[in-house]
């Protein structure tokens, strides 16, 4: 059952004014203007620090290119004394909350993003004020902003939750994924000492029956046509078992396809897709489509063929592909999604993710809080 969220509800207050920097807000919702800002966009994700790709310009585009078409942009770009001090990566569009149609804007995002946010690279108290005034400008045109997958702690949320009181709108918080992660410290056997003794028995016994097929090894690939020529295999492994039967495979939707596809050539380009196979005996017999960023490594969208079941062959590949980010000097191994079982025998440290509600002060908007925040969770603790 989902936490009970937290909620905010406030009386109007006066929200400080901006410092004397010159401090303007652009907004683009033409999909040229979006591409012509590819170069400036990912400075200022380096200049902003962040750790992972999903901020990047070729996977917001790439996103865009495969899911934007009921929807549309609305990114806002601060400026502060004429350099870009944030990008908020916005869309608009029409959902169905509890029933309720609602006009929504919210980060540009959906399951295949694992993790998202603002891009600030300078000024943040007068980016979030300036991002925040330009959205509240305009609230008639909006009953809900909707920040989904913003790690813990945050300052887009802290932000937004002041600003939004302040203005006396409600907002409402929902706890989201704990993503486990490994920090690689020390060397690989002081880390694989540190597993439990039966789990390490385990894999010598995994490993012990793969060997019987063949030698045991692992592909890493990050050139563009090598991972163009593999992609079949990729395809192919993520799919068997249940995600084919389930309809969750990327082949099974053109959209999610054309996704991870085009990424193969946006993401190689800037240097930092991988695609991370087990080869036993020389055959691929487990996937990880993932990614080299940062001296992290990220994993995402596995699977494995189910003639090897016995091998626990993604096992097997997490084992290698750890070992593999020892040698070559990685900081992390980011697991991303849930925290399910098997990430937890690698690591017990998570990275928690949340999503962040902000309601307008139309009488819809008051509606969605209400129905979204209050009698949902309600019910859901009736019925429990």
């Amino acid at each position: 059952m989902m936490p009970a969220p937290s909620i905010s509800s406030a009386p109007m207050r006066t929200a400080p004014p901006l410092s004397s920097r010159a401090c303007g807000v652009e907004l683009v919702t033409d999909y040229t203007e979006f591409l012509a800002l590819e170069r400036v966009w990912n400075d200022t994700v380096s200049r902003a620090g962040v750790m992972h790709p999903f901020l990047r310009h070729e996977w917001v585009r790439t996103w865009w290119d495969a899911f934007g078409a009921s929807r549309q942009l609305q990114v806002l770009i601060v400026r502060v004394d004429d350099e870009i001090a944030a990008i908020a990566p916005l869309m608009r569009e029409s959902v169905v909350m509890y029933g309720v149609p609602a006009r929504c804007i919210r980060l540009i995002q959906n399951d295949h993003t694992p993790r998202t946010d603002f891009i600030v690279a300078s000024h943040p108290e007068e980016s979030y004020r300036a991002v925040w005034n330009s959205l509240r400008d305009s609230r008639n045109a909006w009953d809900v902003v909707q920040l989904n997958q913003l790690e813990g702690g945050s300052p887009t949320s802290a932000a937004f939750l002041q600003h939004a009181d302040a203005d006396g709108c409600s907002t409402g918080v929902w706890k989201s994924s704990d993503s486990p992660y490994l920090m690689l410290t020390g060397t690989w056997d002081d880390y694989l000492s540190g597993l439990s003794a039966k789990f390490r028995s385990n894999l010598r016994n995994r490993q012990s029956r793969a060997t019987k097929t063949g030698e045991v090894t692992l592909e890493v690939l990050a050139e563009r046509d090598a991972i163009r020529a593999a992609s079949s295999d990729a395809w192919r492994l993520e799919a068997s078992g249940w995600k084919q039967t389930a309809g969750t495979a990327i082949t099974c939707e053109p959209a999610v396809h054309e996704f991870y596809s085009n990424l193969i050539d946006r993401g190689t380009e800037a240097g930092w897709l991988q695609l991370l196979f087990l080869r036993v005996g020389g055959q691929r017999v487990a996937v990880s489509y993932g990614a080299c960023f940062q001296r992290r490594l990220f994993l995402f969208k596995t699977g494995y063929d189910p003639e090897y079941a016995t091998c626990a062959p993604f096992k097997l590949l997490t084992y290698f592909a750890i070992r593999d980010a020892y040698e070559r000097g990685l900081t992390e191994v980011d697991f991303l999604g849930d925290a399910e079982p098997w990430k937890l025998e690698w690591t017990s440290t998570v990275r928690g993710h949340e999503w962040l509600f902000v309601f307008g002060t139309s009488a819809r908007a008051r509606l969605l809080h209400s129905v979204k925040f209050q009698l949902g969770p309600g019910l859901k603790r009736w019925w429990a």
